[in-house]
């Protein structure tokens, strides 16, 4: 595409943002969708001055990930009810200078754990306390599933205990409790930093689900391990994907072409591990 003063401009926001496969992802559904538009990553210590700098420079929207998801939420104009609710966005859409905060994530784990696990009456140890648990656990809350949850630090762990309405265990205590469903959310596995796991082996039992939202690597170690005691395991691309079909959807009002979504975030994740 040729880029001209008509180039619409969205991006990511975190840090760090060397990793992200958004760039491709939403690159590629513009040009599949024929859009003048261009996506991407903004990585940043700043999140005011960032978003000050959405608003002046006229950025249309922007995807928001480690650690801003929450941290995002007063400094923009509106926050959709969902994303008020659960206290974290992940989707901003720049409405003529007005900052809207929405949450996709939602939505993005609802559709990667639908493909594998009925969740009604499941029980889940849902592991960390950040933006992408809490987006997490409202959704499984809504679904009837029986949360725990299990965390690093004991402070930011039992206020969204709190929040979510659920039992709150200790990081080191996590061996003494059994699940239908675990869900990992922290950072903790992802590249390069491969080989690090918060989960015991003891923890995995076969027939149950593992979910890891990390998707580089594509199997990480607890998931290698929980394939290995007979886990159904989760890997974290189907989420991203799902989540940035909504993202596409919002800043768009276009039906987001998945597959090729899809195809885009293989290709730069298996071009990354390529190049490592």
């Amino acid at each position: 595409m040729t880029i001209d003063q008509d180039t619409s401009l969205y991006g990511v926001i975190g840090k760090p943002i060397g990793h992200s496969l958004s760039p491709a992802m939403h690159s590629a559904a513009f040009s599949e969708a024929g859009l003048n538009a261009v996506y991407l990553a903004f990585e940043t210590q700043d999140i005011e001055g960032c978003l000050r700098g959405i608003r002046a420079l006229g950025i249309k929207g922007v995807s928001v990930t480690i650690p801003f998801k929450s941290m995002v939420v007063p400094y923009l104009d509106e926050v959709n009810l969902l994303a008020k609710r659960i206290g974290a966005v992940n989707t901003i859409i720049n409405d003529d200078g007005r900052l809207v905060g929405y949450n996709t994530d939602t939505l993005g784990a609802y559709k990667a754990l639908n493909e594998k696990v009925v969740l009604p009456g499941k029980s889940c140890l849902l592991l960390g306390a950040g933006g992408a648990a809490r987006s997490i656990g409202f959704i499984l809350k809504e679904k009837g599933v029986d949360i725990s949850l299990v965390n690093r630090s004991d402070e930011r762990g039992n206020e969204l205990a709190r929040v979510l309405e659920c039992p709150y265990i200790p990081i080191d205590r996590i061996g003494t409790h059994r699940a239908d469903l675990l869900i990992q959310t922290t950072p903790v596995g992802m590249s390069p930093n491969i080989d690090e796991c918060l989960v015991p082996e003891n923890v995995l039992k076969a027939g149950m689900v593992v979910m890891d939202i990390i998707y580089n690597p594509i199997e990480t170690r607890l998931l290698k391990m929980a394939k290995a005691h007979g886990c159904v395991t989760i890997n974290g691309l189907n989420m991203l994907v799902y989540q940035g079909c909504e993202q596409f959807r919002l800043w768009t009002g276009i039906n987001p072409p998945v597959g090729t979504m899809r195809h885009a975030a293989e290709t730069a994740l298996r071009k990354q591990n390529e190049s490592n």
